[in-house]
């Protein structure tokens, strides 16, 4: 069982990690209209789709084996589309499931 936490954490980090890129790639393309002539970048967020679909299966995952509440699903779920977060969502849950 610990492997679907491990899993949750690793996932969690990482769509964290690349909602922050991805805050900060709009910000710098329109704010400050960064990239006129062309986008070295535009992997961020084509990335961040495919991290948060294999974040919210995690999730799924960890919450079939824990027998989570549909609230609690519906809130991590939600925690892998605000910055930062993800990182407390992923605290919370490890303390309380290890």
């Amino acid at each position: 069982m610990k492997s679907a936490l491990n899993r949750f954490r690793v996932m969690a980090i990482v769509c964290g990690v690349n909602l922050l890129l991805l805050v900060a790639y709009m910000v710098a393309k329109y704010a400050f209209d960064a990239f006129a002539n062309g986008n070295p970048f535009i992997f961020i967020p084509i990335a961040h789709g495919y991290f948060y679909i294999v974040y919210i299966l995690t999730v799924l995952q960890l919450a079939v084996q824990k027998r989570m509440s549909l609230k609690l699903i519906i809130a991590l779920v939600a925690a892998g589309t605000i910055p930062v977060a993800s990182f407390i969502a992923e605290r919370t849950i490890v303390k309380k499931y290890s």
